[in-house]
Parts: structure tokens; C-alpha cells; sequence
């Protein structure tokens, strides 16, 4: 599954008027009968605003960690498919997010531990089923992250240029990540078609609330390169 803007708007452009919600999560069940792939909507995840505040306030809060989603079951917001609040958080530090179904019924927690903290290289992102043996994920494969500091005197080189000449790319920080359960990998979170990063599940038994529900924390941590879906101005 994979997150997409489905109005593919330019920067700056105006919402639609009918007010859908335009993000979607889409999954693939295999290939179709024209060669290509069959794809499903599966949800529609929209940032909740904090009561009595706007996205300025949204973005203030998510700065320390905090995230909080609705995933719609339709762009029309007539049902819920999941819900995604924050239960703690702190900049720079741990953030544990519960994952609850329409009627508010957890169905997960999601701990993201930051890099460079209480002696860990790499983030790790860990999910917490009821019942179930925890899956533990690391960000970035440990030769890519040797690669990318090895190159870094010459990214921010290039990042200087891109500002005063408005060109130049960067190279992103290593994103791929694992999760492994008793050694297993059951889920993966990995560079897929059209640039997007895509979460495949390799083991049976995955709610796909929830799984839709980490794909949408994930591509709200983007790091200080990319563009979270969910850091947007209005």
C-alpha cells in the first residue's frame, strides 16, 4: 500500500469544491488482466485539527511529536476506517500513537523512538497488536546509512546550491524498513513505482486499519528532506 494525492494539484492551488478529502491509501491485490497492477482505495487520511484550532496550531503540535488522523472510508467523509491519536510525545524524544477502529476500539499502539537516543543509530518504529508478538522495525539499512554520511560533506554543498540557484537534488536519507516479529520480516516499507514508498505485508493476519493506519505516521515523518502529507499550510 502506498500513499497518493488524487487531485494531483499544483503547490498553492485551491482544495476542490466539493471538499473531498484528496490523499488516498492504496493497495494492490496483484496484477490485473491488462499486465498492470489492481489497485483499491482503501482509506482517505485527513490531519485532525486540535479543537478550536487551524493547521498553524496542527503544525505547532506536530513539531513535538504530535499526530492525530482520521482515515475516511470514503472521500466524503460519510465513515470512518480508522483513527490515529497521539498518547505521548516529545520533541526530539519517544512518541506512542494508538491506532482505533470507527467506534474507538484500540487495535494498536505504534512506538517511533527517534535516532541518535538512549544509544540508538537508527529510528525504530515498533507495533503492539492485543494478543500479538510485537513487530520491531529499524529505518535504513546500516550500508546505506555509511554511504549517506560518507557523501554528507558533499549534500550540503549541493544544498547550498539549490538554494541560491533554486536547482539540485539531494540525496534522501535511507528510508527502507523492516519489521521482523521472532526474526520473521512481516512487514516491509520499501521504494516502490512512481517514487512512492510502499508498505508490503509479508505475513497473514495484519489488520489492514492498522497497517493503513503505520503507513500514515510513516509518511508523516518524512524527515527534514522530504514533505510530509500532513505539514500542508491550509
Amino acid at each position: 500500500m502506498w500513499l497518493s494525492d488524487a487531485s494531483v494539484r499544483r503547490k498553492g492551488d485551491p482544495p476542490p469544491e466539493d471538499g473531498r478529502v484528496t490523499w488516498e491509501i492504496r493497495a494492490s491485490d496483484g496484477p490485473d488482466p491488462a499486465g498492470g497492477r489492481a489497485i483499491r482505495t482503501l482509506a482517505y487520511p485527513e490531519r485532525r485539527l486540535p479543537p478550536g484550532g487551524g493547521p498553524k496550531e496542527y503544525r505547532a503540535a506536530r513539531k513535538e511529536g504530535v499526530r492525530a488522523f482520521t482515515l475516511w472510508a470514503d472521500p466524503h467523509r460519510a465513515g470512518v476506517f480508522a483513527q490515529v491519536i497521539t498518547k505521548s510525545a516529545a520533541k526530539g524524544g519517544p512518541a506512542t500513537y494508538e491506532v482505533l477502529g470507527a467506534a474507538g476500539e484500540p487495535l494498536a499502539l505504534i512506538v517511533r523512538e527517534p535516532a541518535m537516543r538512549g544509544g540508538r543509530v537508527r529510528t525504530r518504529w515498533t507495533v503492539q497488536r492485543p494478543g500479538a508478538r510485537p513487530a520491531v522495525g529499524l529505518k535504513g539499512r546500516p550500508f546505506w546509512w555509511g554511504v549517506w554520511w560518507l557523501i554528507s560533506p558533499i549534500q550540503l554543498v549541493i544544498m547550498v546550491g539549490s538554494v541560491l540557484s533554486a536547482s539540485g537534488d539531494i540525496a534522501r536519507m535511507p528510508r527502507r524498513t523492516r519489521w521482523r516479529t521472532d526474526g520473521r520480516v512481516v512487514l516491509d516499507f520499501h521504494s516502490g513505482a512512481d517514487d512512492n514508498f510502499e508498505l508490503d505485508v509479508a505475513e497473514d493476519g495484519w489488520d489492514e486499519r492498522v497497517t493503513a493506519s503505520l503507513l500514515a505516521l510513516l509518511d508523516s515523518h518524512e524527515g527534514w528532506l522530504g514533505s510530509p502529507w500532513d505539514a500542508a499550510e491550509r
